[in-house]
């Protein structure tokens, strides 16, 4: 899935807006991996979801499959927790330095050591999947066999000491490199080490004798920079001073750290065996490495298979602890009970879950209703768990649908860019031209109070135009908007459903949000006027904006009409419903005395539809005769053959009160 940066960052995919460190982000939820390669392969998924149905089904089922077996589950966790950054280590292994150095040298041992801990942990892995049974988890065991990496394991445990292990302290760090090639190898390496451990030895006692002779209790440390040196607690020396011998002097908390010129000469020696060690032990390193150099590959591999594995496992960690339901792939987007995931983990509160139903037939849904009502969460919560589901995890819903997007939009965010000297209607024009050249029917698009950045009439004209052209695009769209005349004038368009979120206003100047969506366009003309109260706008500011408002409805408000184009659109609309759901049914599971039972039913419910539809556009012809007559025209009534004409072009709807479906399909779809 195609996922541009503006869209990224209005859904908080990586970060959040207000706060970058936070976690209260899609992938701050998601992210519950324990290996470096397991985030970052997760991070790449969110930011191009997959679209390929058979790899996701794969993850799927080997997702079901941790969370039944919790067993297999807790394994896992726990032999993942041992993994270094493997990549890393492999990439700066297949690198040749041009001018070899000291510090070259420490890096490459510590990589064979890095290396050497990432091969011993692979073998917990392939133990704790030996009782899985789904096909991705059969696929990395097999990745993770003994006959992948034995070879390379064989090449370092013939050169690296066995109980080497990698450390991270300074001090452990330097120590492990200087012992980590197996004595015997070079009888001048052992001579060198010998050296290097009697400097260490000399210098600690040298601290032990500055401790006596001055009758303080010193204590000798250790970092990068300054090698050893000496600290002591500055309430030892209270009713004193520090003795002369002692230099570099400064005071960290309540603590004091020195050092001697004894001890920086002692340091000087150390680094010289050291690097003395290093350079002797070069050698047969590279040679280490120019070996294992030749078998990378499955190295590379198993990598890939134990960050995939760290991604699901953390899936999985997320899925138990929260009620989520695994997605099927399908033609249609149907959600039960679907939730926001991010606003669902903030807040204490029980969060209201919503359900979703989109087709063909009811691809742009127009979603209105007052400000707070949850409009925005709404949609945005659609986009999220279809980026969740793209990627392999399970959603947060009872039940959840979802056909394979390519492409996701998202218009939502109403900042200011004053970086780039840009407004808010200028951003806004700009990320819907971006989208309006890119968009196929293969596309999720969610657009959020879209013109509200200029004046309203200029903004419900673009939004009509901009919501026009996403219909005729065949994309699936969810387009919240606070216009209320954007879903009487787009009601009758084939593919577009009206829905509002509630609000309940039964008590005088009270507004509870109820957070359900529900069908139709918003009725309430004034939930603006009734906020205001809510939130003590002073009366006399509130009365005049109700006479106000009443004026202005009374003057726009014009006598409304049945149009004979609007209930055409109706037919050609329940027409194109019915073979939607007839083309559902013959791709379904339905046979016999049921499937039966359903086409009467469906019959039935169509011709009433119809017949209705009927009488309505025979009131609009009578209605519009009598206007006619009285305005005096001289319009000429159409000739029965043209009459005849076209209605024929559409369906036999006079002369025949039964209603062939299949002719009506024909007729309407151009198709059989």
């Amino acid at each position: 899935m195609m996922i541009d940066l503006s869209t990224i960052r209005s859904l908080e995919l990586i970060q959040n807006l207000q706060n970058a460190r936070s976690k209260e982000c899609l992938y701050g939820l998601l992210n519950q991996t324990l290996t470096p390669m397991g985030a970052r392969i997760l991070k790449s998924n969110l930011l191009q979801p997959l679209t390929d149905p058979e790899c996701l089904e794969l993850r799927y089922d080997a997702l079901s499959e941790l969370e039944r077996m919790e067993d297999i589950f807790f394994a896992v966790r726990q032999a993942l927790k041992a993994f270094v950054d493997v990549d890393r280590v492999l990439t700066a292994i297949t690198v040749i330095p041009t001018r070899p150095s000291i510090q070259h040298s420490e890096h490459s041992i510590n990589n064979v050591i890095l290396l050497k801990q990432y091969i011993k942990s692979i073998s917990p892995v392939y133990e704790a999947l030996g009782g899985t049974t789904s096909v991705m988890l059969r696929e990395i065991l097999e990745r993770c066999s003994p006959g992948k990496y034995v070879d390379t394991e064989a090449l370092i445990d013939d050169t690296i000491n066995e109980d080497i292990t990698y450390q991270s302290q300074p001090l452990d760090l330097r120590n492990q490199r200087t012992y980590a090639v197996k004595a015997g190898v070079n009888g001048l390496l052992d001579v060198a080490r010998q050296t290097y451990k009697e400097a260490n030895a000399d210098a600690f006692q040298l601290v032990t004798d500055l401790g006596q002779t001055h009758e303080l209790a010193l204590e000798m440390k250790y970092d990068t920079a300054r090698q050893y040196y000496i600290r002591v607690n500055a309430s030892d020396l209270e009713e004193r001073n520090l003795p002369d011998v002692f230099i570099n002097v400064f005071r960290k908390k309540n603590m004091i750290e020195c050092q001697t010129l004894d001890l920086l000469k002692w340091n000087q020696k150390i680094v010289d065996s050291h690097h003395e060690v290093l350079q002797m032990s070069d050698q047969g390193i590279q040679q280490l490495i120019d070996q294992i150099r030749q078998n990378m590959a499955p190295l590379f591999k198993i990598s890939d298979a134990i960050a995939l594995l760290d991604m699901i496992a953390s899936f999985a960690q997320l899925v138990t602890t929260q009620d989520y339901c695994k997605p099927e792939l399908t033609q249609a987007l149907a959600i039960k009970n679907g939730r926001h995931p991010i606003r669902e983990k903030i807040y204490a509160e029980k969060y209201v879950p919503n359900d979703a139903y989109a087709t063909k037939q009811k691809r742009f849904q127009i979603i209105t209703g007052c400000n707070m009502s949850g409009k925005s969460t709404y949609i945005r919560s659609l986009a999220l768990m279809a980026v969740m589901a793209q990627i392999g995890c399970f959603v947060p819903a009872s039940y959840a649908a979802f056909p394979i997007f390519h492409q996701l939009f998202a218009r939502v965010s109403m900042d200011d860019c004053i970086g780039a000297n840009i407004s808010t209607f200028a951003a806004e024009m700009r990320e819907t031209a971006f989208i309006l050249r890119n968009v196929d029917k293969r596309s999720l698009i969610i657009i959020d109070e879209l013109g509200r950045g200029t004046s309203t009439r200029d903004g419900l004209s673009i939004a009509i135009a901009v919501a026009e052209a996403l219909v005729d695009s065949g994309a699936f769209v969810f387009f919240a908007t606070h216009f209320r005349d954007l879903p009487k004038i787009l009601a009758e368009r084939n593919g577009v459903v009206n829905l509002h979120l509630s609000v309940d206003m039964g008590e005088a100047d009270k507004m509870t949000m109820l957070y359900k969506v529900a069908g139709g366009a918003v009725q309430e003309e004034h939930y603006g006027l009734a906020l205001a109260k809510v939130v003590d706008l002073p009366p006399d500011v509130v009365r005049i904006a109700e006479k106000v408002c009443n004026q202005l409805t009374a003057n726009i408000e014009k006598r409304k009409k049945n149009s004979r184009t609007i209930l055409q659109a109706r037919r050609r609309k329940l027409i194109l419903s019915l073979r939607e759901q007839l083309v559902q049914a013959q791709e379904g599971n339905m046979k016999g005395r049921v499937l039966a039972t359903w086409m009467k039913k469906l019959q039935d419910e169509f011709v009433n539809r119809m017949a209705t539809l009927e009488v309505d556009v025979a009131a609009a012809a009578e209605e519009s005769e009598d206007e006619q007559e009285m305005e005096g025209t001289n319009s000429t009534t159409p000739s029965r053959a043209s009459s005849h004409d076209e209605q024929s072009g559409s369906m036999e709807w006079k002369s025949e009160p039964r209603y062939e479906m299949t002719g009506a399909l024909q007729s309407e779809t151009g198709e059989g």
